[in-house]
Protein backbone atom coordinates (compact mmCIF):
# COMPACT_ATOMS: atom_id res chain seq x y z
CA UNK A 1 0.00 0.00 0.00
CA UNK A 2 1.37 3.44 -0.99
CA UNK A 3 2.29 5.78 1.85
CA UNK A 4 0.33 9.05 1.61
CA UNK A 5 -1.65 11.64 3.61
CA UNK A 6 -4.55 12.40 1.26
CA UNK A 7 -6.90 9.77 2.78
CA UNK A 8 -6.23 7.89 6.00
CA UNK A 9 -8.12 4.71 5.11
CA UNK A 10 -6.98 2.84 8.19
CA UNK A 11 -8.38 5.57 10.39
CA UNK A 12 -11.68 5.49 8.46
CA UNK A 13 -11.99 1.74 8.95
CA UNK A 14 -11.18 2.06 12.64
CA UNK A 15 -13.63 4.96 13.04
CA UNK A 16 -16.50 3.09 11.35
CA UNK A 17 -15.93 0.00 13.44
CA UNK A 18 -15.73 2.12 16.61
CA UNK A 19 -19.04 3.81 15.75
CA UNK A 20 -20.69 0.46 15.15
CA UNK A 21 -19.34 -0.84 18.44
CA UNK A 22 -20.59 2.22 20.33
CA UNK A 23 -24.04 1.89 18.76
CA UNK A 24 -24.20 -1.76 19.75
CA UNK A 25 -22.99 -0.92 23.27
CA UNK A 26 -25.66 1.79 23.55
CA UNK A 27 -28.37 -0.68 22.52
CA UNK A 28 -27.16 -3.26 25.05
CA UNK A 29 -27.05 -0.67 27.84
CA UNK A 30 -30.60 0.39 26.92
CA UNK A 31 -31.75 -3.23 27.08
CA UNK A 32 -30.09 -3.69 30.47
CA UNK A 33 -31.54 -0.48 31.91
CA UNK A 34 -35.09 -0.89 30.52
CA UNK A 35 -35.43 -4.64 30.93
CA UNK A 36 -36.74 -4.83 27.38
CA UNK A 37 -34.79 -5.98 24.35
CA UNK A 38 -37.25 -4.22 21.99
CA UNK A 39 -37.23 -0.49 22.65
CA UNK A 40 -37.94 0.82 19.16
CA UNK A 41 -39.10 -0.38 15.77
CA UNK A 42 -35.50 -0.57 14.58
CA UNK A 43 -34.70 -3.20 17.20
CA UNK A 44 -37.27 -5.69 15.85
CA UNK A 45 -40.15 -4.34 13.76
CA UNK A 46 -42.07 -7.61 13.66
CA UNK A 47 -41.41 -8.29 17.33
CA UNK A 48 -42.60 -4.80 18.32
CA UNK A 49 -45.84 -5.31 16.41
CA UNK A 50 -46.39 -8.64 18.15
CA UNK A 51 -45.60 -7.18 21.57
CA UNK A 52 -47.99 -4.25 21.09
CA UNK A 53 -50.75 -6.65 20.08
CA UNK A 54 -50.10 -8.88 23.08
CA UNK A 55 -50.09 -5.84 25.37
CA UNK A 56 -53.53 -4.84 24.06
CA UNK A 57 -54.75 -8.40 24.61
CA UNK A 58 -53.37 -8.45 28.14
CA UNK A 59 -54.92 -5.10 29.05
CA UNK A 60 -58.33 -6.10 27.68
CA UNK A 61 -58.22 -9.48 29.43
CA UNK A 62 -57.32 -7.87 32.75
CA UNK A 63 -60.30 -5.53 32.49
CA UNK A 64 -62.50 -8.40 31.30
CA UNK A 65 -61.85 -10.27 34.54
CA UNK A 66 -62.92 -7.12 36.39
CA UNK A 67 -66.03 -6.84 34.18
CA UNK A 68 -67.00 -10.41 35.05
CA UNK A 69 -66.47 -9.73 38.76
CA UNK A 70 -68.69 -6.65 38.53
CA UNK A 71 -71.35 -8.76 36.82
CA UNK A 72 -71.15 -11.27 39.67
CA UNK A 73 -71.62 -8.40 42.12
CA UNK A 74 -74.74 -7.27 40.27
CA UNK A 75 -76.15 -10.79 40.29
CA UNK A 76 -75.44 -11.20 43.99
CA UNK A 77 -77.27 -7.95 44.76
CA UNK A 78 -80.30 -9.23 42.86
CA UNK A 79 -80.10 -12.66 44.52
CA UNK A 80 -79.87 -11.09 47.95
CA UNK A 81 -82.99 -9.05 47.28
CA UNK A 82 -84.89 -12.11 46.06
CA UNK A 83 -83.73 -14.02 49.13
CA UNK A 84 -85.51 -11.45 51.27
CA UNK A 85 -88.58 -11.72 49.03
CA UNK A 86 -88.61 -15.48 49.71
CA UNK A 87 -88.48 -14.80 53.45
CA UNK A 88 -91.40 -12.41 53.13
CA UNK A 89 -93.40 -14.95 51.11
CA UNK A 90 -92.74 -17.64 53.72
CA UNK A 91 -94.19 -15.32 56.35
CA UNK A 92 -97.13 -14.73 54.01
CA UNK A 93 -97.66 -18.51 53.84
CA UNK A 94 -97.88 -18.60 57.62
CA UNK A 95 -100.41 -15.77 57.70
CA UNK A 96 -102.53 -17.24 54.89
CA UNK A 97 -102.51 -20.71 56.45
CA UNK A 98 -103.52 -19.28 59.81
CA UNK A 99 -106.35 -17.20 58.34
CA UNK A 100 -107.61 -20.10 56.20
CA UNK A 101 -108.14 -22.22 59.31
CA UNK A 102 -111.31 -20.39 60.34
CA UNK A 103 -110.42 -20.03 64.03
CA UNK A 104 -109.76 -16.30 63.84
CA UNK A 105 -112.37 -13.65 64.47
CA UNK A 106 -112.91 -10.66 62.16
CA UNK A 107 -110.51 -8.43 64.07
CA UNK A 108 -107.75 -11.04 63.97
CA UNK A 109 -108.31 -11.65 60.25
CA UNK A 110 -108.04 -7.92 59.66
CA UNK A 111 -104.75 -7.80 61.57
CA UNK A 112 -103.38 -10.72 59.57
CA UNK A 113 -104.43 -9.04 56.33
CA UNK A 114 -102.75 -5.79 57.37
CA UNK A 115 -99.47 -7.61 57.87
CA UNK A 116 -99.97 -9.44 54.58
CA UNK A 117 -100.54 -6.16 52.73
CA UNK A 118 -97.40 -4.78 54.37
CA UNK A 119 -95.50 -7.77 52.95
CA UNK A 120 -96.80 -6.98 49.46
CA UNK A 121 -95.79 -3.33 49.93
CA UNK A 122 -92.29 -4.38 50.98
CA UNK A 123 -91.99 -6.56 47.86
CA UNK A 124 -92.91 -3.49 45.80
CA UNK A 125 -90.32 -1.48 47.71
CA UNK A 126 -87.58 -4.08 47.12
CA UNK A 127 -88.35 -4.11 43.40
CA UNK A 128 -88.14 -0.32 43.16
CA UNK A 129 -85.18 0.43 45.44
CA UNK A 130 -82.77 -2.42 44.76
CA UNK A 131 -79.93 -0.75 42.87
CA UNK A 132 -76.40 -1.44 41.70
CA UNK A 133 -74.12 1.50 41.00
CA UNK A 134 -77.15 3.79 41.37
CA UNK A 135 -79.10 1.93 38.66
CA UNK A 136 -82.30 0.01 39.30
CA UNK A 137 -81.79 -3.74 39.07
CA UNK A 138 -85.26 -5.23 38.51
CA UNK A 139 -86.23 -3.26 35.40
CA UNK A 140 -87.64 -6.08 33.29
CA UNK A 141 -85.79 -4.62 30.28
CA UNK A 142 -85.49 -7.25 27.56
CA UNK A 143 -82.11 -5.89 26.51
CA UNK A 144 -80.69 -6.92 29.89
CA UNK A 145 -77.31 -5.86 31.22
CA UNK A 146 -74.47 -6.83 28.88
CA UNK A 147 -71.30 -8.06 30.59
CA UNK A 148 -68.54 -7.78 27.97
CA UNK A 149 -65.36 -9.85 28.08
CA UNK A 150 -62.72 -10.24 25.40
CA UNK A 151 -59.11 -9.81 24.31
CA UNK A 152 -59.68 -6.57 22.32
CA UNK A 153 -60.40 -8.46 19.09
CA UNK A 154 -63.81 -9.03 17.55
CA UNK A 155 -63.24 -12.79 17.36
CA UNK A 156 -62.22 -13.02 21.00
CA UNK A 157 -65.20 -11.11 22.41
CA UNK A 158 -68.26 -12.42 24.19
CA UNK A 159 -71.26 -10.97 26.00
CA UNK A 160 -73.28 -12.40 28.86
CA UNK A 161 -76.60 -10.56 28.72
CA UNK A 162 -78.15 -10.65 32.19
CA UNK A 163 -81.93 -10.43 32.43
CA UNK A 164 -83.66 -9.10 35.56
CA UNK A 165 -87.41 -9.53 35.50
CA UNK A 166 -89.54 -6.74 36.93
CA UNK A 167 -90.28 -7.22 40.62
CA UNK A 168 -93.48 -6.02 42.31
CA UNK A 169 -96.47 -7.53 44.06
CA UNK A 170 -98.04 -7.85 40.59
CA UNK A 171 -95.02 -9.61 39.05
CA UNK A 172 -93.29 -11.86 41.55
CA UNK A 173 -90.55 -14.17 40.26
CA UNK A 174 -89.86 -15.37 36.75
CA UNK A 175 -89.87 -18.80 35.12
CA UNK A 176 -90.34 -20.35 31.71
CA UNK A 177 -87.44 -18.61 29.95
CA UNK A 178 -84.39 -20.31 28.47
CA UNK A 179 -80.71 -19.44 28.25
CA UNK A 180 -79.53 -19.35 24.63
CA UNK A 181 -76.22 -18.78 22.89
CA UNK A 182 -76.03 -16.82 19.66
CA UNK A 183 -73.50 -15.27 17.29
CA UNK A 184 -76.12 -14.14 14.81
CA UNK A 185 -75.80 -11.10 12.62
CA UNK A 186 -76.96 -9.69 9.30
CA UNK A 187 -74.71 -8.35 6.56
CA UNK A 188 -75.89 -5.53 4.31
CA UNK A 189 -73.84 -5.81 1.11
CA UNK A 190 -73.49 -2.18 0.01
CA UNK A 191 -71.49 -3.21 -3.06
CA UNK A 192 -74.74 -4.60 -4.49
CA UNK A 193 -76.71 -1.39 -3.97
CA UNK A 194 -78.15 0.54 -6.89
CA UNK A 195 -75.42 2.58 -8.51
CA UNK A 196 -72.67 0.68 -6.70
CA UNK A 197 -72.48 2.64 -3.45
CA UNK A 198 -69.25 0.97 -2.38
CA UNK A 199 -66.44 -0.63 -4.30
CA UNK A 200 -65.13 -3.99 -3.16
CA UNK A 201 -62.51 -2.06 -1.19
CA UNK A 202 -64.84 0.43 0.45
CA UNK A 203 -64.03 2.50 3.52
CA UNK A 204 -66.06 4.36 6.14
CA UNK A 205 -65.36 7.63 4.34
CA UNK A 206 -67.16 6.53 1.16
CA UNK A 207 -70.19 8.65 0.34
CA UNK A 208 -73.77 7.42 0.16
CA UNK A 209 -76.69 9.27 -1.37
CA UNK A 210 -79.29 8.14 1.14
CA UNK A 211 -79.62 6.27 4.39
CA UNK A 212 -80.01 2.72 5.61
CA UNK A 213 -83.42 1.41 6.66
CA UNK A 214 -84.10 -1.79 8.56
CA UNK A 215 -86.80 -3.31 10.74
CA UNK A 216 -86.41 -4.68 14.26
CA UNK A 217 -88.98 -7.22 15.46
CA UNK A 218 -89.29 -7.44 19.25
CA UNK A 219 -90.09 -10.49 21.33
CA UNK A 220 -93.70 -9.36 21.75
CA UNK A 221 -94.19 -9.22 17.98
CA UNK A 222 -94.11 -5.43 17.68
CA UNK A 223 -91.89 -3.93 14.98
CA UNK A 224 -89.82 -0.78 14.85
CA UNK A 225 -88.45 0.81 11.68
CA UNK A 226 -85.08 2.54 11.90
CA UNK A 227 -83.84 4.91 9.22
CA UNK A 228 -80.48 6.68 9.08
CA UNK A 229 -79.74 9.77 7.02
CA UNK A 230 -75.95 10.02 7.08
CA UNK A 231 -74.00 10.83 3.92
CA UNK A 232 -71.07 8.48 4.54
CA UNK A 233 -70.76 4.82 5.42
CA UNK A 234 -69.07 5.77 8.68
CA UNK A 235 -71.98 8.07 9.44
CA UNK A 236 -74.46 5.24 8.86
CA UNK A 237 -72.56 3.02 11.26
CA UNK A 238 -72.37 5.78 13.87
CA UNK A 239 -76.10 6.50 13.68
CA UNK A 240 -77.02 2.84 14.07
CA UNK A 241 -74.80 2.49 17.12
CA UNK A 242 -76.32 5.63 18.68
CA UNK A 243 -79.92 4.50 18.10
CA UNK A 244 -79.78 2.47 21.27
CA UNK A 245 -81.29 -0.68 19.78
CA UNK A 246 -80.85 -3.30 22.48
CA UNK A 247 -78.08 -5.69 21.46
CA UNK A 248 -77.66 -4.29 17.92
CA UNK A 249 -74.41 -2.74 16.72
CA UNK A 250 -72.92 -1.93 13.32
CA UNK A 251 -69.42 -2.19 11.86
CA UNK A 252 -67.72 -2.14 8.45
CA UNK A 253 -66.92 -5.60 7.14
CA UNK A 254 -66.71 -7.72 3.99
CA UNK A 255 -68.75 -10.60 2.62
CA UNK A 256 -65.87 -13.00 3.20
CA UNK A 257 -65.26 -11.85 6.79
CA UNK A 258 -68.86 -12.46 7.83
CA UNK A 259 -68.89 -15.99 6.47
CA UNK A 260 -70.64 -15.22 3.20
CA UNK A 261 -70.50 -17.33 0.07
CA UNK A 262 -69.45 -15.91 -3.27
CA UNK A 263 -71.64 -16.47 -6.29
CA UNK A 264 -73.46 -14.55 -8.99
CA UNK A 265 -73.01 -10.85 -8.31
CA UNK A 266 -71.72 -11.50 -4.78
CA UNK A 267 -67.95 -11.37 -4.21
CA UNK A 268 -66.12 -12.21 -0.99
CA UNK A 269 -64.46 -8.79 -1.16
CA UNK A 270 -67.81 -6.96 -1.27
CA UNK A 271 -67.92 -4.28 1.43
CA UNK A 272 -70.90 -3.58 3.63
CA UNK A 273 -72.27 -3.11 7.13
CA UNK A 274 -72.44 -6.00 9.58
CA UNK A 275 -75.43 -5.61 11.89
CA UNK A 276 -74.47 -7.72 14.88
CA UNK A 277 -77.52 -8.76 16.88
CA UNK A 278 -76.57 -9.99 20.35
CA UNK A 279 -80.13 -9.82 21.67
CA UNK A 280 -81.99 -13.09 21.18
CA UNK A 281 -85.26 -11.27 21.79
CA UNK A 282 -85.12 -9.14 18.63
CA UNK A 283 -84.74 -9.89 14.93
CA UNK A 284 -83.44 -7.68 12.09
CA UNK A 285 -85.09 -7.78 8.68
CA UNK A 286 -85.83 -5.78 5.52
CA UNK A 287 -82.57 -3.85 5.38
CA UNK A 288 -82.41 -1.61 2.32
CA UNK A 289 -80.32 1.34 1.26
CA UNK A 290 -82.31 4.47 0.56
CA UNK A 291 -81.11 6.28 -2.55
CA UNK A 292 -82.68 9.68 -3.14
CA UNK A 293 -81.87 9.55 -6.85
CA UNK A 294 -82.56 5.99 -7.91
CA UNK A 295 -84.78 4.53 -5.21
CA UNK A 296 -84.01 1.70 -2.84
CA UNK A 297 -80.94 -0.37 -3.63
CA UNK A 298 -80.85 -4.13 -3.95
CA UNK A 299 -79.25 -4.86 -0.58
CA UNK A 300 -80.63 -8.23 0.47
CA UNK A 301 -79.55 -9.29 3.94
CA UNK A 302 -76.89 -11.97 4.16
CA UNK A 303 -77.06 -14.16 7.28
CA UNK A 304 -73.87 -14.13 9.33
CA UNK A 305 -72.49 -16.23 12.16
CA UNK A 306 -69.61 -13.84 12.83
CA UNK A 307 -71.38 -11.65 15.36
CA UNK A 308 -70.26 -11.39 18.96
CA UNK A 309 -70.80 -14.62 20.89
CA UNK A 310 -73.65 -13.91 23.28
CA UNK A 311 -75.32 -15.78 26.13
CA UNK A 312 -78.75 -14.34 26.82
CA UNK A 313 -82.08 -15.09 28.47
CA UNK A 314 -84.86 -15.61 25.98
CA UNK A 315 -88.42 -15.11 27.19
CA UNK A 316 -90.44 -18.26 26.68
CA UNK A 317 -93.93 -18.82 25.35
CA UNK A 318 -94.93 -20.02 28.83
CA UNK A 319 -93.22 -17.18 30.66
CA UNK A 320 -94.65 -17.07 34.18
CA UNK A 321 -94.73 -14.77 37.17
CA UNK A 322 -97.29 -14.40 39.94
CA UNK A 323 -99.69 -11.53 40.59
CA UNK A 324 -100.28 -11.13 44.32
CA UNK A 325 -101.49 -7.54 44.16
CA UNK A 326 -105.18 -8.53 44.10
CA UNK A 327 -104.97 -11.10 46.90
CA UNK A 328 -105.95 -10.52 50.54
CA UNK A 329 -106.64 -12.40 53.75
CA UNK A 330 -109.98 -10.82 54.67
CA UNK A 331 -111.86 -14.14 54.54
CA UNK A 332 -111.15 -17.85 54.74
CA UNK A 333 -111.78 -18.29 51.02
CA UNK A 334 -109.56 -15.37 50.08
CA UNK A 335 -106.81 -16.72 52.32
CA UNK A 336 -106.99 -20.16 50.70
CA UNK A 337 -106.82 -18.59 47.24
CA UNK A 338 -103.91 -16.38 48.33
CA UNK A 339 -102.09 -19.43 49.67
CA UNK A 340 -102.16 -21.04 46.24
CA UNK A 341 -100.85 -17.84 44.66
CA UNK A 342 -98.14 -17.42 47.28
CA UNK A 343 -96.86 -20.96 46.67
CA UNK A 344 -96.73 -20.18 42.94
CA UNK A 345 -94.79 -16.99 43.70
CA UNK A 346 -92.28 -18.90 45.83
CA UNK A 347 -91.68 -21.33 42.96
CA UNK A 348 -91.25 -18.51 40.46
CA UNK A 349 -88.81 -16.67 42.73
CA UNK A 350 -86.86 -19.91 43.16
CA UNK A 351 -86.69 -20.28 39.37
CA UNK A 352 -85.47 -16.71 39.01
CA UNK A 353 -82.82 -17.22 41.68
CA UNK A 354 -81.76 -20.40 39.92
CA UNK A 355 -81.14 -18.43 36.73
CA UNK A 356 -79.18 -15.77 38.62
CA UNK A 357 -77.09 -18.44 40.34
CA UNK A 358 -76.33 -20.11 37.03
CA UNK A 359 -75.13 -16.77 35.64
CA UNK A 360 -72.90 -16.25 38.68
CA UNK A 361 -71.26 -19.61 37.92
CA UNK A 362 -70.98 -18.67 34.25
CA UNK A 363 -69.27 -15.35 34.96
CA UNK A 364 -66.95 -16.95 37.52
CA UNK A 365 -65.95 -19.48 34.86
CA UNK A 366 -65.43 -16.68 32.34
CA UNK A 367 -63.29 -14.82 34.87
CA UNK A 368 -61.13 -17.90 35.41
CA UNK A 369 -60.72 -18.42 31.67
CA UNK A 370 -59.73 -14.82 30.90
CA UNK A 371 -57.37 -14.72 33.91
CA UNK A 372 -55.60 -17.86 32.69
CA UNK A 373 -55.52 -16.49 29.15
CA UNK A 374 -54.09 -13.21 30.42
CA UNK A 375 -51.32 -15.06 32.27
CA UNK A 376 -50.38 -16.96 29.14
CA UNK A 377 -50.47 -13.84 26.98
CA UNK A 378 -48.15 -12.03 29.43
CA UNK A 379 -45.82 -15.04 29.39
CA UNK A 380 -45.73 -14.94 25.59
CA UNK A 381 -45.12 -11.19 25.62
CA UNK A 382 -42.32 -11.63 28.16
CA UNK A 383 -40.57 -14.26 26.05
CA UNK A 384 -40.53 -11.90 23.07
CA UNK A 385 -39.78 -8.62 24.84
CA UNK A 386 -37.85 -9.27 28.03
CA UNK A 387 -34.08 -8.75 28.07
CA UNK A 388 -31.95 -11.89 28.29
CA UNK A 389 -29.53 -10.57 30.93
CA UNK A 390 -27.06 -13.43 30.53
CA UNK A 391 -26.69 -12.67 26.83
CA UNK A 392 -26.86 -8.89 27.26
CA UNK A 393 -24.15 -8.72 29.94
CA UNK A 394 -21.92 -10.93 27.80
CA UNK A 395 -22.44 -8.61 24.84
CA UNK A 396 -21.77 -5.57 27.03
CA UNK A 397 -18.38 -6.96 28.03
CA UNK A 398 -17.60 -7.73 24.39
CA UNK A 399 -18.53 -4.25 23.16
CA UNK A 400 -16.66 -2.53 26.00
CA UNK A 401 -13.50 -4.40 25.03
CA UNK A 402 -14.10 -3.64 21.33
CA UNK A 403 -14.64 0.02 22.18
CA UNK A 404 -11.30 0.20 23.97
CA UNK A 405 -9.46 -1.65 21.21
CA UNK A 406 -11.21 0.48 18.58
CA UNK A 407 -10.00 3.69 20.23
CA UNK A 408 -6.46 2.27 20.38
CA UNK A 409 -6.64 1.21 16.73
CA UNK A 410 -7.90 4.65 15.68
CA UNK A 411 -5.06 6.33 17.60
CA UNK A 412 -2.56 3.98 16.00
CA UNK A 413 -3.98 4.67 12.50
CA UNK A 414 -3.67 8.42 13.06
CA UNK A 415 -0.06 8.07 14.26
CA UNK A 416 0.92 6.17 11.09
CA UNK A 417 0.32 9.30 9.03
CA UNK A 418 3.00 11.14 10.99
CA UNK A 419 5.69 8.79 9.56
CA UNK A 420 5.47 10.71 6.29
CA UNK A 421 7.19 13.67 7.94
CA UNK A 422 10.33 11.59 8.41
CA UNK A 423 10.71 11.36 4.65
CA UNK A 424 10.75 15.15 4.43
CA UNK A 425 13.60 15.63 6.91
Amino acid sequence: MALGVLNNLSALYAENNLNNTNNSLRDVLQQLSSGSKINSGSDDAAGLSLVNGLQANSTALTQSATNASEGVGLLQVADGALSQVTNLLNRAVTLATETANGTLNVTQESAANQEYQSILSEINNIGQTTTYNSSQVFTGAQAGVNIYTGDSSSTGASIDSLYFAALSSATVGDSGGTVVQSSAGQFVDLSLAAGGVLTTAGTTSDAVTGGLKFTVTNADGTTTNFTTTATTVGGLISEINKDGIAGVSASLSTQGAVGGVAGGTVALADTGILLTNTNANVAISDATLLDTTSGEGATALQASTKGTETISYQLGANESNTNLSATDLTTQGNAQNALTQINSAINNVAAQRGYLGAQVNTLNAVSQVVSTQQENVVAAQNSVQATDYASATSNMSKYEILSQTGISALAQANSLQQEVTKLLQ
